[in-house]
């Protein structure tokens, strides 16, 4: 289900998560729980950004090459 996020998607989760830690409301266990949430949704943010960086950098290439 977390591949299906978009990067938005995963991004207000990942934001939800950290507030959540940041309040200090959590139990241990949840707050355990939050943060290994939280690396799922920044594993997804990272994967997309990468994803996205890459069709830049192709679509870059043959630009430099006209020049």
């Amino acid at each position: 289900m977390n591949q299906e996020l978009t990067y938005e998607q995963a991004l207000e989760k990942l934001d939800e998560k950290l507030k959540l830690l940041e309040d200090g409301e959590l139990g241990l266990e949840e707050a355990l729980k939050a943060v290994d949430e939280a690396r799922v949704y920044l594993k997804v943010c990272t994967d997309r950004l990468e994803v996205a960086r890459k069709k830049i950098e192709i679509r870059a290439e043959p630009d430099a090459t006209a020049e």
